[in-house]
């Protein structure tokens, strides 16, 4: 999919057909949270930490975003969405005077840090024309006064219903827009050689506002809008969702984690979610996953938190951002099929685990699907458990491997878009043979990676066998994950209309029966 967005429209790129499957793509992580500036409710890719405080505005005391994107680079990732969310921000106010009137633009990314100015001109208008006028638009650092972007919009008029309606050409722009009422003349010239330097632009007469501390309905938006956690809708994958505490203060509440965690489920993601600051004993940690009554695979959490090394009193912190980097890192240099205890995949040295458990604490806190952060080798802390919070269910017993899980989501939803194309193409034997084909030469190269117990895959596909092209077609997969002590085998029904995956029993092929979705 493309990474860019323009005023809703999405551009989807699809796999072309018959394409080799790439096998160790980099894995995508998504973050929702408050900054102190950027577009609302767009995902934003980032490859650096640079990019983030260029994009969102530098670290804030007032949100937990930015460090937690600094954490996730610092740990080993590479891609990262960003999705900004707010309470009642308000952007800021630029008016241009017309005559006793005045245009009036509103800032498109509320915040108090966002600087933006606005120039009127009337180069290359004719004299006798008093309709139409130019419009520069900046948008300023607000420490250097630097321009960061700009904008230029000509020959744009102030009346409406003209063809170059300001309000309809400005819907083209990523600063501003229109708010009324609306000029009764056309704004004056703010800009041009005869006037001053320094009076060249308009500058805000009102400053945005920042809002108030995010709720957890805030993270979670509205699906019908695409606001909040549902603005991912907007990409085609992401492999992790972490949501940073939302406040100074305040834990992620049941309400964003219950709907994080079946949005995860739908796009086959796995959420990582924090413990607690409550939690300060193993028995209350304990106690606190059994009263929360979760029992997810598309989970991953932890205990204890982490603190800063060698720093008197420090507090404890969220880690769920790091682990989010490790997890990437873990996928980049070994694959998602290996465990997180490895050399190389530890948490930076500055972090340390806040409490120091025995071996049988240990155990208990992964019965219950809590990893263990812990001492690692060269000083670093660890991750140890690679377990989901599926917590023992027999519904999801398979699961309860991290690796498992993962390495199952990463060859469902790679199978799932690479083989798009084939929905547009008639069914026939012969689609089903090219998909076989393609299907099994990517589960072989895993298989040659060590991602498989044993070599030995089936890869079974019907099209061309359904009564009607708008059927679509299902393709059976089944193989052995490294580390799960039983084959699993999923089918995969593609049509016009989406995708949709079953757990299915394990069968020879042919010999399919219906499962459960997952």
């Amino acid at each position: 999919m493309s990474d860019a967005f323009d005023q809703g429209i999405t551009v989807t790129e699809m796999a072309a057909m018959d394409q080799p499957i790439d096998v160790l793509r980099e894995t995508t992580a998504a973050f929702v949270g408050r900054a102190l500036r950027g577009p609302l409710n767009e995902p934003v890719l980032l490859t650096g930490f640079g990019e983030f405080r260029r994009r969102f505005g530098d670290v804030w005391s007032r949100s937990s975003l930015g460090p937690a994107v600094q954490q996730y680079f610092a740990h080993g990732g590479r891609r990262l969405y960003v999705v900004r969310v707010a309470n009642n921000a308000r952007g800021a106010l630029i008016c241009l005077p017309a005559e006793g009137s005045a245009l009036v633009l509103r800032a498109l990314e509320p915040g108090s840090t966002e600087r933006i100015r606005a120039a009127v001109d009337y180069d290359g208008i004719e004299d006798e024309n008093d309709v139409l006028f130019n419009l520069t638009l900046q948008r300023i650092n607000p420490l250097t006064g630097l321009v960061l972007d700009q904008e230029f919009f000509r020959r744009v008029s102030y009346r409406e219903g003209d063809r170059q309606f300001v309000a309809d050409v400005l819907t083209n722009s990523a600063m501003v827009r229109v708010a009324r009422p609306l000029p009764t003349h056309r704004p004056e010239r703010s800009s041009g050689p005869n006037l001053p330097f320094d009076n060249h632009y308009v500058e805000q007469s009102q400053e945005g506002a920042d809002g108030h501390e995010l709720s957890d309905y805030d993270l979670v938006g509205s699906m019908l809008h695409q606001q909040g956690l549902f603005a991912l809708d907007k990409i085609d994958r992401f492999d992790i969702l972490y949501m940073p505490p939302p406040g100074k203060h305040r834990d992620l509440g049941p309400t964003a984690i219950l709907a994080a965690e079946r949005y995860c489920r739908r796009r086959g993601a796995m959420l990582v979610v924090d413990p607690p600051a409550r939690w300060q004993t193993v028995d209350e940690a304990i106690h606190g996953v059994r009263d929360a009554g979760l029992a997810s695979p598309n989970i991953i959490s932890y205990f204890p938190r982490t603190r800063q090394r060698n720093v008197a009193d420090a507090p404890a912190r969220a880690t769920g951002a790091a682990l989010a980097g490790l997890l990437c890192k873990l996928d980049r240099r070994h694959g998602a099929w290996r465990r997180m205890e490895r050399q190389g995949i530890g948490f930076s040295r500055e972090l340390v685990p806040d409490l120091a458990l025995e071996a049988e604490q240990v155990a208990s806190l992964q019965r219950e699907g809590l990893n263990v952060i812990a001492p690692g080798p060269a000083g670093t802390a660890q991750l140890v458990g690679s377990v989901t919070l599926s917590r023992g269910s027999d519904t999801h017993r398979r699961f309860s491997s991290l690796p498992v899980r993962r390495v199952c989501l990463q060859i469902l939803k790679t199978i799932e878009e690479a083989t798009r194309w084939a929905v547009f193409e008639p069914g026939n034997a012969r689609l089903a043979t090219r998909i076989r084909t393609q299907v099994a030469a990517y589960l072989a190269c895993l298989a040659d990676l060590g991602a498989f117990e044993e070599e030995q895959f089936i890869v079974e596909c019907d099209a061309g066998l359904r009564k009607s092209a708008e059927q679509g077609f299902a393709i059976f997969v089944a193989f052995h994950p490294r580390g799960c002590p039983e084959p699993v085998s999923f089918t995969l029904h593609q049509s016009v209309t989406g995708c949709r995956v079953a757990s299915t029993a394990f069968a020879p092929a042919g010999q399919r029966q219906p499962g459960n979705a997952i």
